[in-house]
């Protein structure tokens, strides 16, 4: 893994040790590092935002606990994990996965050929 995603988890750690595990601001944290270990451009930004206690994972967690209130049916409530992703992106400004451009392949290596081969 790369600088980001290390100082990203150590703050992410360090966030969720403060709070019951398996909670939902553990979670929180939880799918944080998932989206940090598969886009160092998000850690970047993750890492930075965790400076701020605005933008800690209990704050983030209030974001998801406001959406699921709104959609609430009768006692129960609900948010997917991929609207939980949606409402982490919004809040923390990481672009969306289809955003992200992948990194460009290799080019392929260039190969002699000899002319003798076809004879």
């Amino acid at each position: 893994m790369n600088e980001w995603y290390e100082q990203a988890k150590r703050k992410l750690e360090a966030q969720q040790a403060k709070v019951k595990p398996r909670s939902p601001q553990w979670m929180v944290g939880e799918q944080l590092k998932d989206i940090c270990r598969m886009e160092p451009k998000s850690a970047e930004l993750i890492a930075q935002d965790l400076e701020n206690e605005a933008m800690s994972i209990t704050e983030a967690e209030k974001k998801i606990k406001a959406f699921a209130d709104k959609h609430k049916t009768g006692n129960f409530s609900c948010v997917t994990p991929a609207e939980a992703e949606n409402i982490l992106r919004e809040f923390y400004g990481l672009p969306r996965p289809d955003e992200v451009k992948p990194a460009a392949p290799p080019a392929p290596a260039k190969k002699m050929i000899d002319l003798s081969d076809f004879l």
